[in-house]
């Protein structure tokens, strides 16, 4: 099965300095058939003017992972965790028993573009720590590549839970294929391009949710750059 999630149904926030979409039920936007897939809980497009950003505020008992499209975020949390985020990275934060932490836009000129995917843990309580790492763009082309797994790996970023991230950038009229374990789906994002999965047409934004499939098929009708989230269903 197949479903569409259209990026005009995310929700939205827009405040003077703050641009952010949600795929999922988040804050205010609040759809009872799309709080979370699997242990996907948030996935927030955001956009934060320069120099803005979110203040110190606590998270507990989730695993937040941030990837940055464009310019830098600059991040500190109460376990002493800290550094700026930028293109090419991948950065994950622990929230397990409370962390304090603030995200602001390392620049006073540009804007910064992140990702930030929430991940329900496969247990409440762990103690909080933060990874950030850098993995090669140009291995993400015509590719699927790896950014997060609880399995550790070079480029990799663990978290406490079930699931493997990818990232691709598929050049046009190129196909990707993969293989979907029982019990198990996908979710996908598109960030940019245009994509044909089990032959429907997927716009820049949408999302897929694919479950009780074998296999899933992704053409490129146009450059495409997508994550990929492999995750156990319930």
């Amino acid at each position: 099965m197949i479903q569409i999630h259209k990026s005009k149904n995310r929700g939205k926030t827009h405040i003077d300095w703050l641009e952010s979409y949600h795929s999922f039920s988040f804050g205010h936007y609040y759809d009872p058939d799309n709080i979370q897939f699997g242990p996907i809980r948030v996935l927030n497009d955001d956009i934060i003017a320069p120099g803005a950003g979110f203040p110190t505020h606590p998270h507990n008992n989730m695993e937040i992972v941030t990837i940055s499209l464009e310019g830098e975020l600059a991040h500190e949390d109460s376990t002493g965790g800290k550094g700026v985020i930028r293109p090419g990275e991948v950065q994950r934060m622990t929230a397990g028993k409370g962390v304090y932490h603030s995200e602001f836009n390392n620049s006073d000129d540009n804007p910064a573009h992140i990702l930030q995917i929430w991940f329900i843990p496969d247990k409440a309580g762990y103690e909080p720590s933060y990874e950030q790492k850098k993995y090669n763009q140009n291995d993400a082309k015509n590719s699927l590549l790896k950014l997060v797994s609880k399995k550790e790996g070079d480029g990799i970023v663990t978290i406490n839970q079930d699931v493997d991230l990818f990232l691709s950038e598929l050049e046009k009229d190129n196909t990707i294929k993969h293989k979907i374990s029982e019990g198990r789906g996908v979710y996908l994002f598109l960030i940019d391009g245009l994509l044909n999965v089990i032959e429907n047409e997927v716009n820049p934004r949408d999302a897929v949710k694919v479950s009780n499939e074998n296999e899933l098929t992704i053409t490129a009708k146009s450059n495409a750059r997508f994550i990929l989230f492999d995750v156990f269903l319930n």
